[in-house]
């Protein structure tokens, strides 16, 4: 049964647009690579990247002039290149990041067949393309992962300790958790983000809409709850599964989302992260009032012990005097 299931999970993973909506043509001039549907922009480049499990995927690199991020896009279940391009080229230029989307095998113009294990490698080599090819560091690549894309996205991840972000669009918990309410995880099972996501480091965006049919919003809920640095989700009320860039307040908490992991570590504050410093903060504060009140208390006790001092002090004296005249008094009366 488990691997059945497993073949019926992987189908429902796995949708590539049939035909694939573009070709891949060679400029005239250049000899570059193109998109067949798109005309050549001076800061778009068509890669194709050999992967260890021996496919070849189609790769598309965005520069943005003053980028500081670098965004590794992981698409959705039906879904290819042609079909992203302009929301690519649109993040790029909102974001202010570079780009990279890509193909699995066996989607678009990639070669191979679709399988888990198949797009683990595909997005290693498009990682180590944008390394060795462009430079990027670990610290300055953001992963984004949409629907069966959150499943490399994660995979990833949770290797790389160093990573600037993480962005999960309509995730999912694993392949058999959107069939099934399962409550473990099984060996059979594909995707098991749930498990994965606790090994991320880096900060997390969680971006799901609540009118989600396709993988219900509970998904991207219990991610958010398992990661280890949080960041303010965003629920899109009323949004389904493949409109959610439709929404003025996707680009709006996304653009904010990189903005603020962009900072210097010390200077960022995310989601339950800022909570909790506010609430220990907070403390500090009825701490060090509470200590307050006690160093005022003590002074009371102090100033008023110094005032019972000075009185016994006072009447010690007044006694002494009395005894003293006492004396004197009887003496005369002796030598009398």
């Amino acid at each position: 049964m488990g691997g059945v299931t497993s073949s019926m999970a992987a189908k429902l993973a796995f949708f590539p647009p049939n035909p694939p909506s573009y070709k891949l043509v060679a400029d005239e001039m250049t000899g570059l690579l193109l998109l067949s549907t798109f005309p050549h922009r001076e800061n778009v480049e068509i890669l194709k990247l050999p992967t260890r499990k021996g496919t070849e995927v189609v790769g598309m690199y965005i520069r943005h002039p003053m980028a500081t991020s670098t965004l590794l896009y992981s698409h959705g279940n039906a879904a290819d290149l042609g079909q992203m391009y302009e929301l690519f080229v649109e993040l790029s230029i909102h974001l202010r990041v570079n780009l990279m989307g890509y193909d699995y095998s066996g989607y678009g113009q990639s070669s191979g067949k679709p399988s888990e294990q198949h797009t683990y490698a595909d997005i290693e080599a498009v990682y180590k393309c944008l390394e060795e090819g462009y430079g990027a560091k670990q610290e300055d690549i953001i992963l984004y992962g949409q629907s069966v894309g959150s499943g490399p996205t994660l995979d990833l991840a949770a290797r790389l300790p160093h990573l600037r972000a993480v962005v999960l669009h309509s995730p999912i918990l694993s392949g058999l958790r959107v069939m099934y309410p399962v409550k473990k995880s099984y060996w059979f099972d594909i995707y098991k983000n749930i498990d994965k996501i606790q090994l991320v480091d880096c900060p997390v965006l969680v971006i799901h809409g609540t009118a989600d049919e396709v993988v219900d919003c509970s998904h991207g809920k219990q991610l958010w709850e398992l990661s280890k640095e949080k960041y303010e989700p965003l629920w899109l009320k009323g949004g389904n599964h493949c409109d959610l860039e439709h929404h003025p307040e996707y680009i709006r908490h996304l653009k904010k989302f990189v903005l603020t992991v962009e900072k210097p570590p010390s200077q960022r504050y995310t989601g339950s992260r800022r909570r909790s410093t506010d609430q220990q903060l907070e403390k500090l504060k009825n701490q060090s009032n509470y200590a307050e009140k006690l160093r005022v208390s003590f002074d009371q006790v102090e100033r008023s012990r110094r005032s019972v001092d000075c009185c016994l002090e006072k009447s010690r004296k007044s006694v002494d005097h009395q005894l003293e005249r006492g004396r004197k008094s009887v003496d005369r009366i002796r030598t009398g």
